[in-house]
């Protein structure tokens, strides 16, 4: 009985922590909503992906608009990811600053890439600035 029981703990701990993906998920474009927004999330080029600490994944549409949820939602982040607005890849938040651009989604400004001028902490002050009036 005591095996069938450490057996059972052992599987809730397999399935809970396997529950969270450990690399970006895929999106599935102009059919998906944007977590914030809510728009379909339609240009690979400005999509984000957040992963909570319980395993919920969160897609968004617009880099800008992950960033603006993280500082309304507050949710217990395990990981977040940009894609690469200039190469077919994602990046890390540990890994990504921010360019300007003015086609995005939503209109935040921000296009993800591995060498741009605008920092994670400058990408979230400048979020903030247009969402406080």
């Amino acid at each position: 009985m005591r095996d069938l029981r450490v057996l059972i703990a052992v599987a809730i701990a397999t399935a809970c922590s396997s529950r969270a993906p450990d690399a970006p998920t895929p999106i599935d474009y102009n059919r998906e909503a944007c977590g914030h927004c809510h728009m379909l999330i339609g240009d690979p080029r400005y999509a984000a992906q957040l992963v909570t600490a319980d395993g919920d994944v969160v897609d968004f549409d617009d880099p800008g608009c992950l960033i603006a949820y993280l500082a309304e939602a507050h949710p217990s982040v395990r990981h977040v990811w940009f894609r690469d607005a200039r190469a077919d890849r994602w990046l890390a938040q540990d890994q990504v600053s921010f360019a300007p651009a003015t086609d995005t989604p939503m209109g935040w400004g921000l296009a993800a890439t591995s060498a741009g001028s605008i920092s994670f902490a400058q990408a979230q002050a400048q979020v903030a600035a247009k969402v406080t009036p």
